[in-house]
């Protein structure tokens, strides 16, 4: 109450400069200038004043003179960024184990809880990536997803990334929630379809730091053993067994991608 009032009592003064300013508090708690306040700043006068309304228009009137620059979309695709943030992709070692370890870190830093993550232990029998732990259920719902590439920061393994992808839209809420056969990177020539073994005498140390560089032959003798119809073993492969889409929603999308790109009239 004390400082109020000698706010209200304060008979104003002057400032460094020598110019009269308002008392304390007549105008907010900030000391304005009084009238007869003049700006530091000379105002422009002559050809200058008389075109400086159209300097701020310079922008809009540069460019009314250029040529117009129109993305024919569907019919021709711009490319992206390099570093665009697109449609996720969980990826996978050079083996074909899984990246994913379940962690969860992921829908943690996701600030729009868009992810949902379930893991589950390896087992002998059914490993799906290097060490004790994998990704059993792995979900994003890109109706909630901002590709603000939080969790891509937060995975440990490198195992979530996002792709230049960008076209998503799908008429049902359903069809926006992509699992995880939808988000698996597709199996390259050499990997093998989990789950298998890790490569012999490795631990998931030897996976991180990236000293796997392919399948072994005790791997492929595994995969033959318990699934002698996978078609990611080179005997199959030689045959011309192809591997196929398990991504129900990501063959959706491409079905949806597909005929508006028709209707648009794609080339």
């Amino acid at each position: 109450m004390a400082d109020r009032d000698e706010r209200q009592n304060d008979p104003g003064g002057t400032d460094a400069a020598g110019r009269q300013v308002q008392p304390a508090g007549t105008g907010g708690d900030v000391d304005r200038p009084a009238e007869g306040y003049r700006s530091m700043i000379e105002p422009r006068t002559g050809l200058a004043g008389a075109l400086s309304p159209a300097g701020g228009f310079g922008v809009t009137l540069a460019n009314m003179f250029r040529p117009t620059v129109t993305e024919q979309y569907p019919r021709e695709q711009p490319p992206t960024k390099p570093r665009y943030h697109g449609r996720h992709q969980l990826n996978r070692y050079a083996d074909g184990l899984e990246r994913c370890i379940g962690c969860e870190l992921c829908a943690w830093a996701c600030p729009a809880d868009a992810i949902y993550v379930e893991g589950a232990e390896n087992t002998p029998d059914a490993q799906f990536s290097p060490g004790e732990r994998y990704g059993r259920v792995y979900q994003i719902n890109y109706l909630r997803c901002i590709f603000c590439g939080l969790c891509i920061e937060a995975c440990p393994t490198r195992a979530l990334t996002m792709t230049n992808e960008y076209e998503l839209a799908g008429p049902t809420r359903a069809g926006m929630i992509w699992e995880k056969q939808d988000l698996l990177a597709p199996l390259r020539e050499g990997q093998l379809s989990t789950p298998h073994p890790m490569v012999e005498g490795t631990t998931d140390t030897e996976y991180y730091r990236g000293e796997v560089t392919g399948s072994t032959q005790a791997q492929v003798d595994w995969v033959a053993e318990h699934r002698p119809d996978d078609p990611t073993l080179p005997v199959n492969a030689a045959q011309g067994a192809t591997v196929p889409d398990l991504g129900e929603t990501r063959l959706a999308q491409r079905a949806i991608t597909a005929g508006a790109h028709r209707q648009g009239g794609a080339r």
